[in-house]
């Protein structure tokens, strides 16, 4: 019995983790990385009492989008002030104050005067729009508007975290050293230009009521099934957990949008079983937390950004999440190939098929999949609003899940979603309102267009030294900023630079690139959250989860530079292009990405029919490089290199089983 067998022994016959050890490990690592797990502890009756304020939240968030077309000013202050409510009811000053039913009264004061702000500016709203600029001219007003600013800059700190801040105190000091201080309060509460800007008003009017459908998906029973569908499609196979993992992390964190939040959802399950099956703990963790961040970009909801994306872009929903169709195949194809080789090197199995689920009693469950299919329908047909649609959902969702006696919707689950719907909102809220302040401190000093310069002065007018800088942007800022915030700052900052005459990046593929880079933050050390949540469950290192989680979605660091030169792979073509070129066009950029993404997968990896060489890893990844780059030239080199040294592998492996024969 080899080393390697010995190991799969000790992991297979020792003894299974509890739910609650596991439930644990996760709760301890997140209190320690993500500010988000950090909240106030209520029992009893106010326990019963927040609860009750963030369920009817969701309610009140839900009856506005829909049926009130007031003054935006009134909607988007109401909705600013009882962020502000419900954020301070949840989040303590600090890390590690859990001393049950306490609310200091420093946090109460901040909580009155910061929602009374908007509050007040809500019931005068028309009488404040009249003086326009004037407002600031009252010293009552300017002071309304900074303790506003000032409470939501500190709820900001409190569960986003400080990064944000930073690029926001920074622009704030810019801005108020070139712009007139009264100019600048006007424009950054006053108006849609600052924290009631695109962000917050994109968040109020689609994203929050998207986050309450995924938390009635997630209370009615679809993340079970999607892993047990993934279970029955892919367990039986080699390493057939760690596939489980990728099917149903993908299927999940569509719904959840939050790479840290599936990885705790979907892990604690798959985890577990990949760690039994033989892999690494640091592997099993890795393969969670990069196959749940890739659920943000799976259409066709894709987490919160997407929404915001559409109106960035000025196209609608459905066609951005169309667009993301290949670029997201790519990714978790990319995910699929490298644990697929990772099973064959440890020689590790499927799980039994009598220990599966079976196919035909998924089959009848089917009808769960109906609130996503119908969503998808409305949405892509455009028969209403992106609201009314994901309303419709939620609708269907409470039907469907009374037909599933396994996860039956009941009252106590009903209110468990809006009030998860509720909490899920504080965050993207609050990154939004701080990403609306960035943008509008932009807008104030026309710094954009000085960044412009500065950008195309560095990298030369070269594209790809342009588009290197913005990377590293990205992800340096999304190592402690939210997706949806992420990609705001980006939009309005680096995008543009991108798109300009310069640098020549269409539009679609300028915003997806900041989008894409932005998410794979949550796996690139050293703040990789997601990866550090896989590790908490696998009891695995932390940065050796998230250096494996890295290398495994390498496809995310390589797929936007390809849409970037070629936006073939986001449906976008030139003007004239015939539909049969078009087709030609598709087809040839994913049967060479594919391949490549496979070369480039197997050099990482190491092994393919047996274990590779080094030079010959270095030759597969160029190969697997080059056919990802556009260009029949390019594709036909990275062919002939990929595809020798499969040949030589498989010539070699032939030849090594015939000599042990």
């Amino acid at each position: 019995m080899d080393y390697n067998e010995k190991e799969r022994e000790k992991k297979v016959n020792a003894p299974e983790e509890s739910p609650e050890d596991v439930a644990a490990a996760v709760d301890e690592v997140m209190k320690k990385y993500d500010r988000e797990s950090n909240v106030r502890v209520w029992e009893g009756a106010p326990k019963q009492v927040v609860r009750a304020i963030m369920a009817l939240f969701s309610v009140y968030c839900i009856y506005v989008t829909l049926f009130v077309s007031g003054l935006l000013e009134v909607r988007l202050t109401m909705f600013l002030g009882l962020i502000l409510v419900i954020g301070y009811l949840n989040y303590p000053i600090k890390k590690g104050m859990v001393r049950v039913n306490y609310m200091p009264w420093y946090d109460i004061i901040i909580m009155v005067l910061g929602a009374g702000s908007f509050f007040y500016f809500a019931y005068n709203a028309k009488d404040i729009l009249k003086l326009a600029s004037n407002i600031t001219k009252q010293p009552a007003m300017v002071v309304i508007a900074i303790i506003g600013i000032l409470a939501f800059a500190e709820l900001c700190r409190r569960c986003v975290g400080i990064p944000i801040l930073c690029v926001v105190g920074a622009l704030l000091i810019y801005t108020f050293a070139n712009v007139r201080f009264g100019k600048v309060i006007y424009d950054l509460f006053y108006t849609t230009n600052g924290i009631m800007g695109t962000p917050i008003k994109v968040c109020a009017q689609y994203i929050v009521v998207f986050i309450i459908f995924g938390a009635f998906l997630e209370r009615t029973g679809i993340s079970s099934f999607f892993i047990d569908l993934a279970n029955s499609v892919a367990g039986s196979t080699s390493g057939g957990p760690a596939k489980v993992a990728v099917i149903s992390s993908a299927l999940c964190g569509m719904v959840s949008g939050s790479s840290v939040g599936n990885t705790v959802t979907t892990g604690s399950v798959t985890i577990p079983m990949m760690k039994k099956t033989g892999y690494k703990p640091e592997f099993a963790g890795a393969v969670e937390a990069s196959a749940s961040t890739g659920g943000q970009i799976m259409p066709p909801i894709m987490g919160a950004a997407a929404f915001l994306m559409a109106e960035f872009m000025g196209i609608p929903y459905a066609q951005v999440a169309a667009k993301a169709i290949l670029p997201a195949i790519l990714y978790f194809t990319g995910i699929y190939i490298a644990v697929h080789l990772e099973a064959k090197k440890l020689g590790l199995q499927g799980i039994p098929k009598d220990q599966l689920p079976k196919m035909g009693k998924l089959i009848k469950k089917i009808y769960l999949l109906l609130p996503l299919v119908v969503l998808v329908v409305m949405v892509s047909l455009d028969l209403k609003t992106m609201q009314f649609c994901a309303a419709v959902a939620i609708g269907i969702t409470i039907i469907v899940s009374l037909f599933n006696k396994d996860d039956r919707i009941t009252v106590t689950k009903f209110i468990d979603a809006l009030e998860a719907g509720g909490k899920g909102t504080i965050t993207v809220a609050v990154a939004c309102a701080m990403a609306g302040i960035v943008a509008g401190c932009i807008t104030s000093t026309g710094l954009a267009s000085k960044l412009i310069t500065a950008i195309v002065a560095v990298s030369g007018g070269k594209a790809i030294i342009a588009l290197f800088l913005t990377m590293l942007c990205c992800i340096v800022l999304g190592m402690g900023v939210p997706t949806t915030a992420n990609y705001c700052i980006m939009a309005s900052t680096c995008a543009p630079i991108l798109m300009s005459p310069a640098i020549g990046i269409p539009k679609v593929a300028a915003h997806f690139f900041v989008f894409y880079f932005g998410i794979v933050a949550d796996i690139t050390p050293p703040v990789a959250l997601a990866a550090y949540a896989g590790s908490a469950i696998a009891k695995a290192p932390p940065m050796k989860t998230a250096l494996n989680a890295t290398r495994l979605a390498i496809a995310a660091f390589i797929v936007p530079y390809i849409f970037a030169f070629s936006p073939v792979m986001l449906f976008e073509f030139s003007k004239g292009t015939s539909t049969a070129m078009m087709v030609v066009q598709i087809i040839q950029i994913c049967v060479t990405s594919l391949l490549g993404i496979f070369g480039v997968a197997a050099a990482l990896n190491g092994f393919l029919y047996k274990k590779i060489n080094p030079l010959l890893r270095v030759v597969m990844a160029i190969g697997g490089l080059c056919m990802m780059v556009p260009g029949t030239v390019s594709d036909i080199a990275g062919l002939v290199l990929v595809g020798g040294a499969c040949v030589y592998q498989y010539l070699g492996a032939k030849k090594n089983r015939s000599v042990a024969a």
